[in-house]
């Protein structure tokens, strides 16, 4: 019986599930291995303080695969450049066949690229007037160069590895609002949600999800399957995700339950 093993093998077992599949459940462990969920919780434990697991709410996921550091903005502009431009050019496209009066972006590299492709293509002076409200004052600048583009910049924190703004006042600035349309990027995202490593961040990009009237999610592949410190959105808040590949199977498949958009560029 898998019961019977002694310590060292289950953690073993457990650090190699980890390896494979990035995430592990508590309940699901105890219900694999025969043992209680406080013996899986003390294994995970022990498993973090090794280095090799990060706990998460309901279970554990693993160091290697999803860290709790986060990547600068600059180092992060340059990391899968191409199938970022891919994806901003995409969800230009669809948010100008679209035509919302209002979107909110949210801050990061994938929602930069989209606001310089939409200074290059949406409509100029015969054109709509879109207003767009967002958190990163570098994405303002950028939008505030189109002159049917009028720009709203939301005020807090600035946090130096993100180039956005957080904390208590940017989320309720965000609250406020109703746009027709909010597009955010993630770190991470895998059957349970989008996630990202960064509780402040995590908060503001709730409040984008929790505003918007349709929701749109940016990530390339490099993000798929891949699980972070704090969830922000449940697949089933999510209308439309844009990314660079089709997603695998497990992922695909807690897409269509969702009832999640699916759109690669």
């Amino acid at each position: 019986m898998e019961a019977s093993m002694l310590v060292p093998e289950r953690r073993d077992r457990i650090a190699a599930r980890l390896d494979i599949d990035g995430r592990v459940l508590v309940t699901e462990l105890a219900r694999d291995l025969g043992i209680t969920t406080e013996t899986v919780r003390r294994d995970l434990d022990a498993l973090e303080q090794a280095g090799i697991a990060r706990r998460v709410h309901g279970g554990a996921v693993s160091a290697a695969r999803s860290s709790l550091v986060e990547t600068a903005v600059g180092a992060r502009q340059s990391a899968h450049a191409d199938a970022k431009r891919r994806i901003a050019r995409l969800a230009s496209e669809r948010l100008i066949a679209l035509a919302p009066t209002s979107v909110l972006l949210d801050a990061g590299t994938t929602t930069a690229a989209l606001a310089a492709e939409l200074v290059a293509t949406w409509p100029r002076a015969a054109g709509p007037r879109l207003v767009v409200a967002t958190h990163s004052p570098a994405i303002a600048q950028t939008l505030a160069a189109h002159p049917s583009i009028e720009v709203h910049a939301i005020g807090g924190r600035i946090r130096a590895v993100t180039g956005a703004a957080v904390g208590a006042q940017t989320v309720l600035s965000i609250s406020a609002l109703r746009p027709d349309l909010v597009v955010l990027g993630t770190n991470a995202l895998d059957h349970d949600g989008a996630s990202t490593p960064d509780p402040d961040e995590a908060a503001v990009k709730s409040a984008i999800v929790a505003a918007g009237r349709r929701v749109a999610l940016l990530a390339d592949s490099s993000k798929l399957g891949e699980a972070s410190l704090v969830r922000f959105a449940p697949l089933d808040a999510i209308d439309v995700l844009l990314t660079d590949t089709e997603p695998a199977r497990e992922l695909a498949a807690a897409l269509d339950a969702a009832s999640t958009e699916v759109h690669v560029a």
